[in-house]
């Protein structure tokens, strides 16, 4: 007869097992300890969300007119008054948030595949490359970047474009401008990628130039890159905004917070039409302050230095 042994293991407590934690879960635990960059990104997220729900639950239409209305108060009907066309100015303004948005996006994602591109190639080759990429990067940073907005915008006045379209073309101008800062930012992270032992180990494998570059090195480079576009993204709404209240960017009967702040040119109207200046102002502050906030917590969690 076989006798049948038991044996029982018994868990130590002392011993937990830990689990293991991703690279995005450990940037979330440190971002949302950040309570500035938190607010800043519940506000955006905020703004955005009114941006782009907020017409559908509007009665009006950006381009609705109402001349027995025209300049008045804020009132039940019209929560932030009307306009000198007799416009609701709170639906206006939903419709320029997803503009001003809209454009901070775009123009930023031009700045990312321009300036990426051009900083990946000119870290991975250097010599030659190198110097000619950042000889043109001196050129566009060398250029007075408001004023030569203002010309651009100027031209795209000249040629009498559609506003339908120079939304588009205002996209493009302030990305073909903006690029060689991530141009920048991503060179200095290739320089000091390529040094890399996962760098040596794809010479032993002999992958081309091309995939070492957009699939081993240009990853790596994200952190750096979204920190940079964050923050690119408040800088391209003000650069709107100002554009459009020069009368250069975005042109009416479409909306931006910009040109709907260009209404009031006059002391009279500064102190008596309020409603008009004060919304898209105040949405341009929060908006950009929020991005700010959002972007240097999200630098300080993506940081390695603060990794324990």
């Amino acid at each position: 007869m076989e006798a049948k042994v038991e044996v029982r293991v018994q868990s130590n407590p002392a011993c937990k097992q830990e689990q293991a934690v991703s690279p995005g879960r450990l940037v979330w635990n440190r971002l949302r300890k950040n309570k500035l960059a938190v607010s800043g990104l519940v506000i955006l997220l905020a703004i955005a969300v009114v941006s782009v729900a907020g017409p559908w639950c509007s009665p009006y239409t950006m381009e609705s007119m109402d001349f027995s209305s025209r300049l008045t108060g804020p009132s039940g009907a019209h929560l932030l008054g009307t306009d000198h066309l007799g416009r609701d100015v709170f639906t206006r303004l939903m419709y320029a948030g997803r503009i001003s948005l809209t454009i901070g996006i775009v123009a930023v994602l031009i700045e990312v595949i321009i300036g990426g591109g051009l900083g990946a190639v000119a870290g991975f080759y250097g010599g030659k490359v190198d110097g000619l990429i950042m000889r043109v990067v001196d050129i566009f940073l060398c250029l007075p970047f408001l004023p030569l907005l203002i010309v651009l915008g100027a031209i795209l006045s000249d040629f009498k474009v559609s506003p339908q379209y120079r939304i588009y073309m205002v996209m493009l101008i302030l990305g073909l401008v903006a690029w060689p800062v991530i141009c920048r930012v991503v060179r200095g992270q290739i320089l000091s990628l390529r040094e890399q032992e996962f760098m040596q180990a794809t010479e032993a494998v002999g992958l081309k130039d091309r995939r070492k570059i957009f699939h081993h090195l240009l990853p790596n480079t994200f952190p750096a890159i979204i920190v940079a576009a964050t923050l690119g993204i408040g800088s391209a709404i003000l650069t709107e905004s100002a554009l459009s209240f020069l009368g250069l960017g975005v042109m009416p009967p479409t909306a931006s917070w910009g040109n709907m702040i260009q209404v009031v040119n006059d002391l009279y109207s500064i102190q008596h039409y309020s409603w008009l200046w004060i919304p898209p102002g105040v949405c341009i502050l929060l908006t950009v302050m929020a991005i700010n906030l959002f972007g240097d917590g999200l630098r300080d969690a993506l940081d390695p230095k603060l990794k324990k």
